[in-house]
This record gives C-alpha cells, structure tokens and sequence, in this order.
C-alpha cells in the first residue's frame, strides 16, 4: 500500500542530500531551479537522477576597448531656465473668477458636470460632478476642449466623439458618444510678478538665487543624460563586438522588472494596459532585455578580469548620494539598506559605474550628437529592370 509513497521519499531525499554536493564539487552554480528527472527506484539497482538548469556562460575574454562613443551635449540654455520658471510661475498662480465676467479661454481651469450616451442610452459610469479641467492642456478629449471654449457659467453643451475600434472597453468600440456638458465654475490663473518676493515666496532669497538654482538643476539634469547615453551606447557595442548565449532565465527575470517599470509609469499618467496590448508590450520589451542581460555578464567578466573591487568607502558614497536624491537623512538610507537584498543592488551598481566609467577610459569619446546613417541604396530585386 505506501510502497509508491515510500519510494518517492527516498528518490527525494537522496536528491536533496546528494545534489547540492554534486554542484559544489564540480564547481557549478545554477542560475534557474534544477528541474529533476529521477529513474525508477529498484532497491536490487544502482539510484541514478538527472538535473538539469541553466548556468553562467563561459566568458574568456571580452572585447570592450576602442569604442567610438558620443556624448550628447550638456549645456542649458537661458530658454529652458525661463521655461522652468514659468513653470513654477503656474504652480504658484492664483486661481480667481475673471473680473469682468468673460467666456472661458484657453489657459482657464473650467468645473464641469458632465453625462456620456451611447446607442441613445445613458453610460451609468461615463459621467462625472465636479470635474476640472484646464483649456488647451490636452486634459480633455479635443471635442469637449472645443465645444467648452467660449462658454460662460451655467452655460450648456454638447460634444460627440468616434472612440477607436481598439478602445479598451468593449461596448465603446466603434460606436460615437455623446457628451452633455454643463459649466459650474470659471477660474483664471493669476501669475505672481516675477521678482524677488516671488524668489523668497519658493524659498529663495533673490530672483538671481534661484534662477541659479533652476540652472544648476537643469545642467545635472543634461549631464545625467549624456552619462545614460554613454552607458546606452557601451551596451550596444559589447553586445555587437561578443557574441554570447544568454540564460533564458535572466532575460525573462530582466523583461519582467522593465514591464514592472512600463506599468509603473502607465499607471501614473492614467493608462493601463489589457492582456493583449501587455503581451505586445513584452514581446517588444524582450530583444532589449537580451542585450541588457548580455552586457551584464560581458561587465561581470570584466570586472573578474580586472579585479573591480567594492569598498567600504564606495558603499559610503553610494549611500549619501541616495541621500541627496531622495531628500533623506544618510543615517536613514544607511539603515534601510543594511537588508542584503538592498544592499546587494547598491553594490552592483556602484560595480557597474565602475565598469562603465572603465570602458569610457578605453574608448574615444566625442562630444555632439553620433552622425546620422547615409541612407543605403535599395538592394536590387532578381528578375527586375528596376531597383
């Protein structure tokens, strides 16, 4: 009756007390969980199981020095300084009804009530109170910024809209709604004078300190960039100079944390993403988390190659500067990156800066815009007069 049961036991504990050892005498370290094969158990024969998982390619030696690299360039202009500011202008404005009454214009912030029909009936969850929208901010759909534009307080209107045939919500495709629009409210932004009160209203003490300020920001900003295309520009010539299998695992691991990242940021503009527009988004995602990977295990080598060590002192500076970006006390950083998994990651990173700033040092570097490809000649066709 438990003969079945007791020899799967045993097949199990064997496995689990034999395979470990196996790895580490041969030296092997898998980077997926070993799938298990187990022959039959016969306690007359030999015991015998095979294990099979996906390990680190081998990597002799990596081709990273000579690389011709451009660095886009970093400086700001005064345009984007005023841009900014205006910016920071528009935060701070004043929201007040126009005195005298007038229309809403583009740049005012309308209130609406509004209901949606479709095929003559009333959508119970299209509508909305109390919604505020800013005119000409592409915060509305182009016919209700259109048919809002001129209206006053109280005032009605009415705009239609085709939705596409891929609009998410099923009953919406391919069909025209109508929106019935009601204006409750009518406020204008009044900017603050652009002086030194407005400086210290945002905390600054002269309008010359923080136009300093926004420019140092802007210029870290750009120089951040031109270190991002660098490093961008480094991944496509290891992968194009070394050939290497990459573990399937790891591309998957790689796609799933940037789909991880691409919800993340559809999420926080206000979209989402249904089963089928998700598996088109990873299916595309897939040959960039391939390279990704691949330039991680060519860097591994490298840095194994050349004995790229971590320092505590690395680790220090690593930590202040998560400090400094995200506003944080250094001794707070410090602690919640005392948890390995955490404490890991900084460290490859800072590996990885290292290995970058590295293969810089290797290759030439030009600063400007890389040169646009010459367009190539179309390829001529077999059997054809013309190309």
């Amino acid at each position: 009756m438990f003969e079945p049961q007791v020899k799967s036991d045993v097949a199990n504990e064997i496995v689990s007390s034999t395979l470990p050892k196996a790895l580490t005498e041969k030296n092997i370290v898998p980077i997926s969980q070993p799938e298990v094969t187990v022959q039959a158990v016969d306690p007359a024969a030999p015991f015998s199981f095979t294990a099979t998982f996906e390990v680190q390619p081998v990597i002799d030696s990596v081709t990273f020095e000579g690389f011709e690299l451009y660095r886009p360039k970093a400086d700001v202009e005064e345009a984007l300084v005023d841009s900014q500011i205006e910016s920071l202008r528009l935060r701070h404005a004043a929201l007040k009804a126009p005195e005298p009454a007038r229309a809403a214009a583009k740049g005012d912030l309308v209130t609406i009530d509004f209901t949606l029909t479709i095929d003559g009936r009333e959508v119970k969850d299209g509508g909305g109170q109390g919604v505020t929208i800013e005119l000409g901010a592409k915060q509305a759909l182009p016919e209700i910024d259109a048919a809002l534009t001129g209206k006053s307080v109280q005032d009605a209107a009415t705009a239609d809209h085709a939705f596409p045939a891929e609009h998410p919500r099923e009953d919406f495709r391919g069909k025209t709604g109508t929106f019935a629009i009601t204006v409750t409210d009518v406020k204008e932004r009044i900017l603050p004078t652009l002086d030194d009160e407005f400086a210290k209203d945002v905390g600054f003490e002269t309008l010359v300190a923080l136009r300093a300020d926004v420019h140092s920001k802007l210029e870290k900003v750009a120089k951040e960039r031109a270190e991002a295309s660098l490093a961008e520009q480094i991944v496509d010539h290891l992968n194009a100079k070394n050939a290497c299998e990459v573990p399937p695992s790891l591309v998957d691991q790689q796609a799933r944390l940037m789909m991880i990242e691409l919800l993340q940021t559809a999420r926080r503009m206000g979209n989402s993403l249904d089963p089928e527009q998700f598996e088109a988004v990873r299916r595309a995602v897939l040959p960039d988390a391939e390279k990704k990977v691949r330039a991680g295990l060519l860097m591994a080598a490298i840095a194994r190659q050349h004995q790229f060590k971590v320092t505590d002192e690395d680790i220090e500076k690593g930590l202040a500067q998560l400090a400094e970006e995200s506003g944080k006390n250094v001794a707070k950083v410090r602690a919640e990156y005392r948890e390995k998994a955490k404490r890991d990651m900084l460290i490859g990173m800072i590996l990885e800066d290292k290995i970058l700033d590295f293969i810089e040092t290797k290759s030439t570097i030009v600063d400007g815009e890389p040169p646009v490809p010459a367009p190539q000649a179309p390829a001529a066709v077999a059997g054809s007069e013309s190309t």
